[in-house]
């Protein structure tokens, strides 16, 4: 790679900490989106996504730990079927032609980005509500519906080995589930070394060191380690809808371009992004949608 490519994946890298380190999700659909439009391979982009995950998400699993954040029995809960979802998503991906699986792993992104939209289509209920309980909750983690946590979790494994993406599938179930969200991210971030250090080894192990190019790798690691205190004051200063909703967004124009190129579109293609920038604008308009609907209907 030249100097100008390094640059852009210390950029992927600086990207997708500032997002992960501000909704605890979306580190891997967002270098890996960036990552695949420099030509790397599928197998080479997830290769180098994991590896920068494990050290990453070390540091936040310490941070978590000292913090109280997690539940070690839901930890084991998430990472045990996350590592063997891992072991399918890295035998598929280390099976496949790589060009051929180019598009598959673009139509997935797509759907991660819409997942994240839905997800963050309206504010989370009770938001100053949540941050308080970050410092005034008891260590001990509140009960919720834990029904399909397993299934979940290995979905994210089966995802995150083909793609790199665990918190997009892993965190918003939680959430949905009720679970507060200084447990729901904190197990996750925790949960997520294991099933990364599975994917990457896997991968290695089946490629050879020659799936890693160590100057991407490095390049995206300083590029995430650049963005740390700026996500810490990100997360204290702008909404967390502000950024899923920019993150949604990034993904879905992202991979309807690749999409589009590799189904070669002509004028569609023009319709795609029309789709795509009216999806991104009903998701940040549904809160006023839904206040007037519901003034009107009281009236």
């Amino acid at each position: 790679m030249d100097g100008y490519e390094l640059l852009l994946v210390a950029l992927a890298g600086f990207a997708a900490s500032l997002v992960d380190g501000a909704l605890g999700m979306g580190f891997g659909p967002t270098s890996s989106s960036i990552l695949l439009s420099t030509g790397l391979s599928p197998a080479g982009v997830s290769t180098t996504v994991n590896l920068a995950k494990v050290a990453t998400g070390i540091a936040a699993a310490v941070s978590h730990w000292r913090l109280r954040n997690i539940d070690h029995g839901l930890v084991l809960r998430l990472a045990i079927p996350g590592c063997v979802g891992a072991l399918v998503g890295v035998t598929v991906l280390s099976n496949v032609d790589g060009d051929s699986l180019k598009p598959i792993l673009a139509a997935m992104l797509l759907l991660v980005g819409l997942r994240i939209l839905w997800r963050f289509r309206r504010p989370p209920a009770g938001s100053p509500a949540e941050a308080d309980d970050f410092a005034h909750d008891p260590d001990r983690m509140p009960d919720f519906d834990r029904r399909g946590v397993e299934v979940a979790a290995a979905t994210g494994g089966v995802t995150n080995g083909l793609i790199g993406a665990w918190g997009p599938i892993v965190t918003p179930f939680l959430l949905h589930r009720g679970l507060t969200p200084r447990f729901a991210i904190g197990s996750v971030n925790t949960a997520e070394v294991a099933v990364a250090v599975v994917s990457a080894g896997s991968l290695v192990a089946s490629l050879g060191g020659d799936s890693v190019e160590v100057s991407v790798l490095i390049a995206m690691l300083v590029g995430g380690i650049a963005a740390a205190p700026l996500a810490a004051m990100l997360v204290r200063h702008v909404q967390a809808r502000v950024i899923g909703l920019c993150v949604g967004a990034l993904l879905l124009i992202t991979n309807t371009r690749d999409l589009a190129g590799w189904a070669e579109l002509g004028w569609e293609r023009w319709a795609a992004y029309a789709a795509v920038i009216l999806i991104v604008v009903s998701a940040a308009l549904t809160p006023r949608i839904g206040a007037r609907w519901n003034a009107r209907r009281a009236a």
